[in-house]
């Protein structure tokens, strides 16, 4: 039997990055949050304590902070001829799990998106003509501009301390920065971090072949750091344990670490872990959302939950999820292309090279999660795409994140899988190499989407979510373009040996890892016929139902996903507190 609640003012469902942002806001302004989170707080606990903190097999391989895949996977086929199948060990993206969300293991890799991103089918039009975009490839406009997020981008740069060189403050191009970065009003909150050895090495070879080299704007805190909220940072260990663990030294801006402790001491917030939402109420008549549903994981007790206001701030999956779950908005149909939750389904094209310094030392494990210098010359439309047959680009930089004994070992080619030779290779080569690597966009294709899927459950009992997903030619030859770019730059370095460049190659693999970053499914826009929530993320057919989080971007740039989500969380609770005080379409 479902126990129904006292309603509450506003309910977020899920607990991450984009929740915490939200709640800061409202609560700021003294409205009633209350936050459902379906896993638990990792405080503490194991994964953020030494000895235990280290275990790369329970961490890292074993993926011990993300969601549990024996009781609620994906569903994966590469066209909508095929049946799908269940995903049982998923690599290709890690979604989070407890207080801060992915964000507790996100490396800290941190952009701002081009000025032109938010504007990009009106860019692409303007500068090579509508006939040039294929009629499959449905990037569109977000809605929002970039100056309107750009103070929201400052605001959120300096409670997360984030550091770096800024490469344009008011239209002035800066020397040791980003000459392609979207236009700052000031420098970052902190100087950047230090250069690495592979970072040196890949700067040298950069400039010799013209590009501009800058250091990666990161969110690992090169000194001790309290933002405005109080909340302190402390100084990067360099320990090489960022990506999938929590910071021991609580030097990874996280949520856990800057928003929660803070936002856990506000009178008018409330966290309730181990809380699995199933559904949102809604009333289709009326078009508003009456509150959610979900399950205690602790008692297996099942609550409704009324609120006057219901924010959907999970991963892109679950959000997607909610919504078809719950019969709100038209799905996603793409034969005829009508319809929209569930399009637009976008993830990240990565590639690179690996090289090899008999002579230098490399020492790959005094590194942090974002200690990598970029070039961004070829990224987005930097670069004249005219006659290429591709859209879109990446970031180019010396993947030095780490140098973990079970996962890290780049090796010549050549070299034996196992035996004494294959010892010897990593004797002779652990310290002395490492990855040029591409961080690559990945624009949407008309047959890449979501939906449910019609026969298979997840533990609970609800329909999986379906990808219908491949890596489509635009991807393909983008990804051949820039890794051919990154292999100039290895061939530049001195490297005494270049490794065979390997640009990202189909059929689409949901067993390897190609960053957390999948975006689509509630895209944003100004039309409702195409756009599932308007630009201040207010869904066209719920007046009181908002949605936010990477579901949002209606493609995916060369970028982490990551800064822009800050501005638009941000910029999302500012307008909720408008809302709850008028109730209205924004």
């Amino acid at each position: 039997m479902v126990k129904t609640l006292k309603s509450r003012t506003v309910v977020i469902c899920g607990g991450g990055f984009t929740a915490g942002l939200i709640s800061r806001q409202l609560t700021a302004q003294g409205i009633d949050v209350l936050v459902l989170e379906r896993g638990g707080d990792h405080t503490g606990a194991a994964e953020a304590r030494l000895p235990n903190q280290r275990d790369e097999l329970r961490w890292d391989v074993h993926a011990g902070l993300v969601q549990d895949w024996s009781v609620e996977t994906y569903s994966l086929r590469h066209a909508s001829s095929e049946h799908a199948l269940p995903v049982r060990r998923m690599e290709g993206f890690l979604p989070g799990e407890g207080m801060g969300g992915a964000a507790n293991h996100w490396n800290g890799q941190t952009w701002r998106w081009a000025e032109y991103d938010p504007m990009l089918r009106t860019r692409l039009e303007a500068r090579y003509g509508k006939r040039a975009i294929p009629p499959e490839l449905t990037v569109q406009d977000w809605g929002v501009t970039y100056p309107e997020l750009e103070p929201y981008h400052a605001l959120w740069e300096k409670l997360f301390g984030i550091s770096g060189k800024a490469g344009n403050i008011r239209g002035q191009i800066q020397p040791g920065g980003n000459p392609f970065e979207a236009p700052r009003q000031d420098e970052y909150p902190q100087p950047p971090l230090p250069p690495t050895e592979a970072g040196l090495i890949f700067s040298k070879a950069a400039e010799s072949l013209g590009h501009k080299p800058f250091p990666m704007a990161a969110a690992n805190s090169p000194n001790a750091y309290t933002n405005p909220d109080g909340m302190q940072l402390g100084q990067c260990q360099f320990c090489g344990h960022c990506e999938r663990f929590i910071c021991e030294a609580n030097a990874k801006a996280s949520p856990e670490v800057l928003l929660y402790p803070m936002l856990l001491k506000r009178p008018k917030f409330e966290l309730r872990l181990h809380s699995h939402v199933t559904r949102i109420e809604y009333d289709r008549k009326a078009k508003r959302a009456r509150g959610v549903r979900y399950v205690d994981l602790l008692s297996g007790e099942e609550y409704l939950q009324p609120a006057d206001v219901v924010i959907l701030a999970s991963f892109t999956m679950s959000n997607t999820k909610h919504l078809l779950v719950s019969g709100i908005g038209k799905p996603y149909d793409p034969k005829t292309g009508s319809g929209v939750v569930g399009k637009n389904f976008c993830h990240q094209t990565m590639s690179g090279v690996n090289v090899h310094f008999r002579d230098r030392w490399i020492n790959p494990f005094l590194a942090s999660g974002a200690s990598q210098t970029c070039i961004d010359e070829f990224n987005g439309d930097n670069f004249d795409h005219s006659g290429l047959g591709f859209f879109g680009g990446g970031y180019i930089y010396s993947n030095t994140t780490s140098g973990r004994p079970i996962t890290k070992r780049l090796l010549p080619p050549g070299t034996p899988q196992w035996g004494s030779k294959w010892k010897q290779a990593n004797a002779d080569w652990y310290a002395h190499s490492f990855n040029i690597y591409v961080h690559g966009s990945w624009y949407p294709h008309r047959e890449n989407y979501l939906d449910l899927d019609p026969t298979y459950q997840d533990a609970y009992g609800q329909p999986l979510v379906r990808m219908t997903f491949d890596i489509r030619e635009n991807e393909l030859r983008m990804s051949e373009y820039l890794t051919r770019k990154a292999a100039e730059i290895a061939r530049a370095s001195g490297a005494t040996i270049v490794g065979t460049p390997s640009p990202r190659k189909g059929p689409y693999d949901a067993r390897v890892y190609q960053t957390t970053h999948v975006t689509g499914g509630t895209v944003m826009g100004a039309d409702p016929h195409t756009s599932v929530v308007s630009p201040h993320l207010q869904h066209w057919d719920a007046e009181n139902l908002f949605v936010v989080g990477a579901s949002v971007y209606p493609f995916n740039a060369g970028y982490n996903p990551t800064g822009p989500l800050g501005a638009l969380s941000l910029r999302l609770g500012d307008d909720l507190v408008r809302y709850v005080q008028r109730p209205q379409m924004l």
